[in-house]
């Protein structure tokens, strides 16, 4: 049975966090029973995205997740200048433009552009440059049944903005994305939160490239005040945490990156410090390498993960040793997607995505320990020490230094 065909849409991004939108976008896709194929005409830091979906209704279902994208539109042409969109616009099927154009239907037309403001003559000028589409239906400016867009791109660069647009596009508006989450779900909404706490934004990022969808079991096992937890809850998923510090689980005031890690001991142990909680609770803690974390963290989603399930972690990097033979690798697990998000000049963390492709086995319990590239990882046991020491100010100060 041939596959169905392909129809082209233009998504329209928002310029933010973009090394995580590809990432989202595909995982989003496989999600709602589609694939990101090479054919997809990206222009990975452009807000316009062209991609080829098979239906309406797989592209609605992206829409009703991406917090990365603000709109779709069925595409019906575009080009590089004014000539070429007219072009494509009339060698668009009259079959495929007719049921939103007819006598008894409402419409309007709406401008967009990225890196350009124009005057509301300009923009008037441009929709009646579109006389020639066989528009039936009745202008509707506050409640129109159908609603067109033209989008005009004038590149990347503010201080260097093109007398005329570098690419246009004319499309039918299908959907808008879940960009009103992120101020819904704002951290300034909360009524308790702390200084490590998930920015709502990253945390539906987060969710999204975890593939959450309802009736998923979500287990944070740094739980802290929740952030994570709450975007995969909206998106209907079970939700459950744990941490170490019990008076952050209890709205007291966490640490953060100043507190070195820790993980719960036995008296059998070497005892590094005992806590007591404000309610006389006594626990007994050790260091614990953030080297060990991650290990301790991937053998568990090995374990547990359904096939197809994916751990989504970050991994805080001291941007001057970066290699990719610091991210940690599991014979279960797959790498998906590794998205910087910048810090300061010299340190960063990484959104790690794994899935689980392997079904776990007894000899997978410390396979890490066989890896000849184990011995890279344990660079991650000092990055707190780097984040701090006098080493990042002289790099920060030979830096400014060479732009003298």
């Amino acid at each position: 049975m041939a596959a169905p065909a392909l129809r082209r849409y233009l998504l329209l991004l928002a310029q933010e966090h973009l090394e995580f939108r590809l990432p989202e976008i595909t995982s989003l896709l496989s999600l709602c029973g589609g694939q990101f194929s090479g054919e997809q005409e990206i222009r990975v830091n452009s807000p316009f995205w062209i991609l080829n979906i098979p239906s309406e209704e797989m592209a609605r279902g992206l829409m009703k997740r991406t917090v990365c994208a603000k709109s779709i539109f069925e595409l019906w042409g575009h080009g590089k200048s004014a000539g070429e969109l007219y072009a494509s616009l009339k060698n668009y099927p009259t079959d495929k433009m007719l049921p939103y154009l007819q006598s008894d239907s409402t419409y309007k037309v709406h401008i967009h552009t990225f890196n350009k403001t124009l005057t509301q003559a300009q923009k008037i000028k441009k929709i009646d440059a579109l006389e020639f589409l066989p528009f039936k239906g009745k202008v509707n400016l506050k409640n129109p049944e159908h609603v067109f867009w033209i989008l005009e791109d004038y590149g990347m660069n503010p201080n260097d903005v093109p007398e005329e647009p570098i690419h246009l596009y004319f499309g039918r508006w299908i959907a808008d994305g879940q960009r009103e989450l992120i101020e819904s779900y704002s951290v300034k909404k909360r009524h308790f939160i702390g200084n490590t706490s998930m920015d709502a934004c990253l945390s539906f990022i987060m969710a999204n490239h975890g593939r959450v969808k309802p009736n998923d079991i979500v287990y944070d096992p740094f739980v802290g005040t929740g952030g994570l937890l709450i975007s995969s809850a909206h998106f209907g998923a079970y939700v459950c945490g744990t941490d170490i510090d019990y008076n952050t689980i209890h709205g007291l005031a966490p640490y953060g990156i100043r507190e070195a890690p820790r993980r719960m001991g036995s008296q059998k142990e070497t005892v590094k410090s005992v806590e007591r909680s404000a309610e006389n609770h006594f626990f007994v803690s050790s260091s614990y390498h953030l080297s060990d974390i991650f290990f301790d963290l991937l053998k568990f989603g090995a374990e547990y993960l359904v096939m197809g399930g994916r751990l989504v972690y970050w991994l805080p990097i001291y941007r001057p040793e970066y290699t990719e033979d610091i991210i940690p690798r599991h014979p279960c697990l797959k790498l998906i997607s590794n998205c910087e998000q910048l810090l300061s000049s010299h340190t960063s963390r990484r959104l790690i995505t794994m899935e689980k492709v392997k079904e776990f086995k007894d000899q997978d319990e410390n396979s890490y320990l066989l890896d000849g590239q184990y011995m890279p990882y344990r660079g991650h046991n000092s990055f707190r020490e780097k984040y701090f020491s006098g080493v990042t100010k002289r790099i920060a100060k030979e830096e400014k230094d060479n732009q003298k």
